[in-house]
């Protein structure tokens, strides 16, 4: 479900553009409010739903689960820690769901500047920078194989 800026909400501060990863929330340089300049490329991470300080971003539902006639409307709660959605379909049915905002305590994640540098030797290995450490076990499963 891409997202779209409810123009009457939006005051243009720009969180959105700060946050979404695929740089596609811009702010209008006439109206000073902020628009999705490419739907078709949304991830659908709704970072800038969690980011919007003034609940200014919605999303569209897709017409295979919530056809011509729907609502959706997506509620940012902080003090709660919760997204929630609630789906109003074409014959009155409504559905709600919550989600965290983060599943991981804020500040918890360290910047890339406070690991070790990786060592150049294993550029060509297959791991990624800081494995298994930074996923918090001894060693990466391996596969068996048969004889």
């Amino acid at each position: 479900m891409p997202t779209y800026t409810d123009m009457t909400r939006c005051d243009g501060c720009g969180e959105c553009v700060d946050i979404c990863p695929s740089d596609i929330m811009h702010i209008d340089p006439v109206y000073r409010r902020s628009y999705n300049i490419e739907p078709n490329f949304c991830w659908e991470c709704y970072s800038c739903v969690k980011a919007c300080p003034q609940h200014a971003i919605d999303v569209r539902g897709y017409a295979d689960f919530a056809p011509l006639g729907h609502k959706v409307r997506v509620l940012r709660e902080p003090e709660k820690g919760v997204i929630s959605w609630k789906i109003r379909y074409r014959d009155g049915r409504l559905k709600e769901f919550a989600f965290p905002i983060r599943t991981t305590p804020w500040g918890s994640i360290k910047a890339p500047q406070d690991y070790e540098k990786p060592d150049l030797g294993t550029i060509g290995s297959a791991m990624l920078s800081h494995e298994p450490t930074a996923l918090h076990i001894d060693a990466l499963p391996t596969l068996k194989t048969k004889a």
